[in-house]
């Protein structure tokens, strides 16, 4: 087996399809092949129709472990650096635009680019004895790169607080500042992402895609422009066969029956 190997459960069960990290030996630090391998996969279940929901694991003891640093020190000249930390972005940034929404199943610790990719995702759901860092200041490397998913999804106050010491916070706090959204004991953490995912999966895929759009871009525009372009999603959202087919069966009091289009 790769030691930069990723696992991709071949048939998504109920709309759901798992990706898990599989360097356990090395806490599943993302180097550049794991990168690449879990990029390839966001790609393919991004064309795949029955796929509606996304989690992304990792095998063994940890979540991530952040970047390779043993890779890193292999190569730490300015073309290598530049390369891997532009690929590290472009993997996040896939998720973020990806059409479906991807879920983070935490347990161990995530540090540093792996609470990046926690970060990243549209949700996470954490075992109660995960553990989350950006502890680059620690070692002479600020956790730039995490900083950005970081401040995107906690308060400036908080985000700056996990940057400049580089404390290792529980999953509790993590779950008060907005990084996780659901804190579970460790025995019900596959149970509990498998009922968040598939309540999602349940929803119109076209509609679920549209909004995670929308919800990035509107987050970056000023007040009046959010509002500009959201009555402009929501106008064009209305035409869709999926959204009268939902107000149709909320109003006959029936399940809806969804087309994706």
């Amino acid at each position: 087996m790769s030691v930069d190997a990723l696992i991709l459960n071949a048939t998504p069960l109920d709309g759901v399809a798992w990706l898990t990290l599989n360097r356990p030996q090395a806490r599943n630090a993302l180097s550049a092949g794991l990168m690449r391998a879990l990029d390839d996969a966001l790609v393919a279940v991004a064309a795949d129709p029955a796929v509606r929901v996304v989690v992304i694991a990792g095998a063994g003891p940890a979540f991530c472990a952040g970047h390779d640093l043993r890779e890193v020190r292999a190569d730490s000249g300015t073309a290598a650096m530049r390369a891997l930390f532009n690929q590290c972005s472009a993997l996040m940034t896939r998720i973020v635009r990806l059409g479906k929404p991807v879920i983070a199943r935490v347990h161990g610790v995530a540090t540093a680019a792996g609470c990046q990719l926690v970060a990243s995702c549209d949700l996470a759901v954490a075992a109660e004895t995960a553990r989350f860092a950006t502890p680059g200041v620690n070692i002479g490397l600020f956790c730039s790169t995490p900083m950005v998913a970081l401040s995107r999804a906690v308060g400036r106050k908080a985000a700056m607080e996990m940057l400049l010491t580089g404390d290792m916070i529980a999953a509790g706090r993590a779950r008060e500042i907005g990084l996780v959204n659901r804190v579970v004991p460790e025995g019900e953490l596959d149970a509990e992402v498998l009922a968040l995912a598939g309540q999602i999966a349940a929803k119109s895929p076209l509609t679920v895609a549209i909004g995670k759009e929308a919800f990035y871009r509107q987050a970056e525009m000023d007040l009046d422009a959010a509002y500009a372009y959201a009555s402009d999603v929501m106008t064009r959202n209305m035409q869709t066969r999926d959204a009268g087919e939902g107000i149709d069966a909320f109003l006959a009091k029936r399940q809806p029956s969804w087309t994706g289009t």
